[in-house]
This record gives C-alpha cells, structure tokens and sequence, in this order.
C-alpha cells in the first residue's frame, strides 16, 4: 500500500482489502482516539469522492454523504462486518445468519456512537423529554416536532440489518433531496431495540391522489408494480408505500416524498432487480 499525506493522514491508493482491514482493526482496537480520526478521514473521501463505494451509484454515494458525517462513518462500519460473513456457522438459518450479522454491525455502530457521544439510551425517554411528545407514529418510526424540522427514531422492523436502513437512507437522499434526511445518532428504544435518529424537513403539503402520485413516479422512470402496496420499480431501486400518507402536494403542485421503502433492487426482492450488493471501495 503506497502512503500520502492526506489532511493530518495518510491515505490514498489504497486497495479494497487494506481497507476493510484498517476499517475493521479500527473496531478491534475499540474505536480509540486514533481510530475516530481514521474514520473522519475515510469519510472525508467519500463525501469528496476520492473514496468511491460501489454498492451505490455516483448520485447515491451523494445521497449518503448528504446524511451527514455520521451516517457515511456508520455506512462504512456495517460494510465492514459483510467480509466477514463466511466466519458465521454454516449450521444456521439464512433468518439466522441475517440476525447475527445485524447484530453484529449494531454493536460496531453502537460503540463509535458512544465514542462520538452521538448515542441516546432510551431513545424514546430522551426524545420526549427533549422535543416534547410524539406528533405521529409508524411501523417502524417515530416523529417529533422540532420546529421547523422533524425528528425521527426509526426501527430495524422492516430491515433486520443496519446497512439496508442506512441504504434507505442514501437513496431516499438521492432520489427525494426536497425532503433529505440527516442522522443525528444513534440509541436503543426502552425495548432494547437499535434505532436511527434522524432529522428532515417539516413540509405542509396538500393530498394528493394515487393517480398523481403515480404520474410523478413515471415521471422519474419507475413503473407501478403492485398498487395494494403502492409499489414501484426501476431495475435499479425498489420503492413501496408510495401513499398519500407519505407523498404530499404542494400548492404549486410540487411533489413531496416525505417516508417510503427504498431499497437497491436486487434479484431476490422479484421485481426486476438486476443489482447485487457490495462492499468494495476504490481510489480515485
């Protein structure tokens, strides 16, 4: 591995497994002061696009970055754990599997949060107590009124595993920028459960039909696939929960994707995916 100066560091040309083993000896070595800046400096080239992640496109790596400092760091920190997947036990269930390495990547999250001091222990407690009571409630999120923004805590029901909601968030910022979200930290839940908090525009819109909003999808090149679950799909990105509950119309008749499932479209979700997931990373 060739070394440069870069800020106070040293990284560039790095390839793909020196740098999932810095990542990782970061994690071994529990998150020291050494560690942190490590990781801001790797951030750093990927909000610059030095460091580029090939899981996402150009426009989602962008989308990433635009959720802040802390959710490109806790991207990175998931991506780590995936190299290490033929280490789990061949005797377990994909179900499993999926739960092991969730939990696993929650618990390399959990300590850099705490590190950065970005972690909140209950969520649900401290946010009340912080923001007042909760304005709305979801399957897998709560909000709070914050002004001229909302807060969220938002669940891992619908993803088991931390890099498919940190995904979420990266696409949802690419494709929806109007309504960007941007995560705060990190906490578990009074049940024990890990939860995302973030932060995103307070937009006061109008209704809007499922007809317009499935003009507005076209529009952006995705096709209806099943209306009993509002869900749409380019080969690229899978999005459902597509209703006027979280789409809404401004009066000049600009659309507002508020909350949705997105997801990278692969394969074995059946709608025409053709993407796979990835962890490898390059140097420009």
């Amino acid at each position: 591995m060739q070394q440069n100066k870069l800020g106070d560091y040293f990284y560039i040309n790095m390839n793909n497994a020196d740098f999932w083993a810095s990542i990782n000896a970061v994690i071994e070595e529990g998150f020291t002061s050494e560690g942190l800046q490590k990781l801001y400096a790797y951030a750093e080239d990927f909000i610059s696009g030095r460091l580029v992640y090939k899981r996402f496109s150009s426009l989602e790596q962008y989308g990433c970055s635009t959720g802040g400092f802390a959710n490109v760091i806790a991207t990175l920190l998931a991506g780590a754990e995936i190299i290490a997947d033929c280490e789990f036990e061949k005797s377990l269930t994909e179900y499993q599997r999926e739960c092991k390495r969730g939990a696993q990547q929650e618990k390399s999250i959990e300590q850099w949060a705490k590190a950065e001091g970005i972690w909140i222990e209950p969520v649900d407690d401290s946010l009340q107590q912080l923001l007042g009571a909760r304005i709305a409630e979801g399957g897998e999120a709560v909000v709070y009124d914050n002004g001229t923004t909302l807060v969220k805590s938002i669940g891992l029901d619908y993803f088991i595993l931390p890099a498919l909601a940190l995904d979420r968030i990266a696409l949802h910022n690419a494709y929806f920028p109007e309504t960007r979200l941007k995560v705060l930290g990190f906490g578990r839940n009074i049940k024990g459960d890990f939860e995302i908090i973030v932060e995103q525009p307070f937009i006061k819109g109008l209704h809007i039909s499922d007809e317009k909003i499935e003009d507005f999808m076209k529009s952006m090149g995705f096709e209806l696939k099943n209306p009993r679950n509002w869900t749409y799909a380019t080969p690229e990105i899978y999005l459902s929960d597509m209703h006027d509950e979280n789409v809404l119309c401004s009066a000049n008749g600009t659309v507002f994707v508020i909350d949705c499932d997105i997801r990278i479209n692969t394969p074995e979700l059946r709608q025409g995916g053709v993407r796979m997931f990835t962890t490898e990373v390059v140097y420009n």
